[in-house]
């Protein structure tokens, strides 16, 4: 049934100001950053944000991983209908976040820090590649106490549908589990996205911990492999089927809804394997000219974004896998997680 209240889903992660610019070998090899890759920044990578921005000609974009899902969203749905929560600090970058969001009709309920700056994202760009080097800033202060202040938590009461990005297990574990508990106590759907392989490698218990609630996990390839080998599966790390079958099938709280695993595979098909089924089912991804890529920075931010939007409307599961292929395909033609 489609979901028509307002702010019928709420997004929580870690609200970023990407400082995203077109970099070289050099410059990777200078903060020792990998070509395709996201990590969090040590002191090593701090003068990398100021490089940027003073040496490669970088642009501001409001980003964080599930907030470009929740922008997605917001595309697609009726005004009023996504929240997005997170933390940043009471400074010029957080003005910027704001206003970039409300030109897509996003609300957010950020909690202010007065003491810490907003978190930003380093962006370099080789190829159809991108790095990005974390400094979470603010959006690492982000609390339970935000979530169930009587300002935020009535909001959490009113949504239908919970998205959770990866990266904020890094950040309040408690906050998930508060809105996976309300979720499966209320027969809410509660969706989360691994969002990158060192989330399933080095944030494993508190993403177990939270797997018990998943309606849908959504990942990629890499970051499918990296929970078939932390994990132990007994599958290939490059069996991408199985790890889904694998994930699909994990213990569940609300066994009402049957859990659904969703992995994208850049230009390969997204693989999707529901809970209780044998059958793994595969959707091509749209093909699009190589030449009209110009950026696959939030390809998968955009993808989570279409995808859940469906399931706010209600849509069919394979109408869902569509509308996140097409939100993709329109992201990856745009300099940022458009």
């Amino acid at each position: 049934m489609a979901a028509t209240k307002e702010y019928a889903l709420l997004c929580l992660e870690n609200p970023l100001l990407d400082i995203q610019a077109v970099g070289n070998e050099d410059l990777l090899k200078k903060y020792n950053l990998k070509a395709n890759d996201a990590i969090l920044a040590s002191p090593e990578h701090m003068p990398l944000y100021e490089e940027l921005l003073n040496n490669y000609d970088a642009k501001l974009i409001a980003g964080g991983a599930a907030q470009n899902t929740a922008r997605g969203a917001s595309y697609i749905l009726p005004p009023n209908s996504v929240v997005y929560l997170g933390g940043v600090g009471k400074d010029k970058y957080a003005d910027i976040l704001r206003d970039a969001v409300k030109q897509v009709g996003l609300r957010v309920e950020y909690r202010v820090d007065p003491n810490v700056g907003t978190g930003k994202c380093g962006v370099v760009i080789t190829g159809h590649n991108r790095s990005l080097c974390t400094d979470l800033g603010a959006a690492n202060h982000y609390d339970l106490d935000h979530l169930k202040s009587p300002e935020i938590w009535p909001l959490v009461k009113n949504a239908e549908f919970y998205y959770v990005g990866g990266y904020h297990f890094t950040v309040c574990p408690p906050a998930i589990q508060a809105l996976g508990e309300e979720a499966a106590a209320n027969d809410k759907t509660f969706i989360v996205n691994v969002s990158a392989p060192f989330i399933a490698e080095f944030f494993k218990d508190p993403l177990d911990a939270s797997s018990p609630y998943w309606d849908y996990v959504i990942c990629n390839e890499s970051e499918a492999a990296a929970y078939a080998r932390s994990h132990s599966l007994s599958v290939a790390e490059t069996d991408v089927a199985g790890i889904a079958k694998a994930i699909a099938n994990l213990p569940k709280a609300n066994a009402k809804k049957p859990r659904v695993a969703v992995i994208t595979q850049g230009t390969l098909p997204t693989v999707v394997a529901i809970q209780g089924q044998d059958a793994v089912k595969e959707y091509p991804v749209h093909a699009i000219d190589a030449s009209k890529i110009n950026d696959t920075n939030g390809a998968g931010d955009a993808f989570a974004g279409g995808f859940v939007a469906g399931l706010v409307q209600g849509k069919p599961l394979e109408t869902c896998v569509d509308m996140g292929q097409w939100l993709a395909r329109l992201s990856i033609q745009e300099l940022g997680p458009s």
